[in-house]
């Protein structure tokens, strides 16, 4: 089901309520561009494991990465508002987790469709475009059955390159996703598995540029590379 970030029924106070109440949140500021964004997401995603049906683990493998603000979703932020025109675009984002990407693709003037396997996730994806006033739409998706029929200018992903067993669908749901004159913009912590999805994306007709950058947040300085994928 889409849910639109303007149908709010009570606004973001509503939705912080409820999830406070069923995980211990975490806040994080930051400015992007020339805009300051606020976002929630899990204090501790390593708490989650405790709430995963062994059954369901058995059958997906899926862990709560989604619950996490990665510095390469920050560093792509940047990279977006600096280097990325937007405006007037129709933008997916897939692996979405708490939504900071889409969310600030919103903020640009795409029209956004956020995406994510966990049904959890859809939840932090529509309280921070409440509280961050942005528009989007949101949709569950899984990479490995691609569903939705719209195809898209714009494709962005941060760090999802971190099963090998993902690269091909990931591959896959980017051919099946983007017009024939689009762009996929995935960023990533130069993991060694994103050789392997660079080698495949070639293999399979599309030209990749890429791109370093480096977030510096509280910790350590993150190295990523965003890569642009056309055909």
């Amino acid at each position: 089901m889409t849910i639109s970030a303007e149908e709010n029924n009570g606004g973001p106070g509503r939705l912080m309520a409820e999830l406070a109440r069923e995980y211990e949140l975490l806040e994080t500021d930051c400015r992007i561009g020339s805009r300051q964004f606020s976002f929630t997401s899990v204090k501790d995603s390593y708490a989650l494991l405790d709430r995963i049906d062994p059954e369901e683990f058995l059958k997906d493998e899926q862990m709560p990465y989604w619950a996490e603000i990665w510095p390469s979703a920050l560093a792509l932020c940047d990279f977006l508002s600096e280097s990325v025109p937007l405006s007037g675009k129709r933008v997916v984002e897939i692996g979405a987790g708490t939504g900071l990407v889409s969310v600030v693709a919103a903020s640009l003037g795409a029209g956004v469709v956020a995406t994510d396997y966990s049904i959890e996730a859809l939840r932090f994806i529509r309280c921070n475009a409440l509280k961050n006033d942005v528009r989007l739409e949101v949709e569950r998706l899984d990479w490995r059955n691609v569903r939705l029929e719209e195809r898209f200018d714009t494709l962005l992903a941060a760090d999802v390159l971190y099963e090998r067993v993902n690269l091909l669908p990931i591959l896959l749901s980017i051919d099946r996703l983007l017009k024939p004159d689009g762009c996929a913009y995935i960023a990533d912590p130069r993991r060694r598995l994103a050789e392997q999805f660079l080698e495949l994306a070639a293999e399979n007709g599309f030209s990749v540029t890429a791109h370093a950058r480096e977030h510096r947040g509280e910790g350590k300085p993150v190295a990523v590379n965003i890569y642009r994928l056309t055909r």
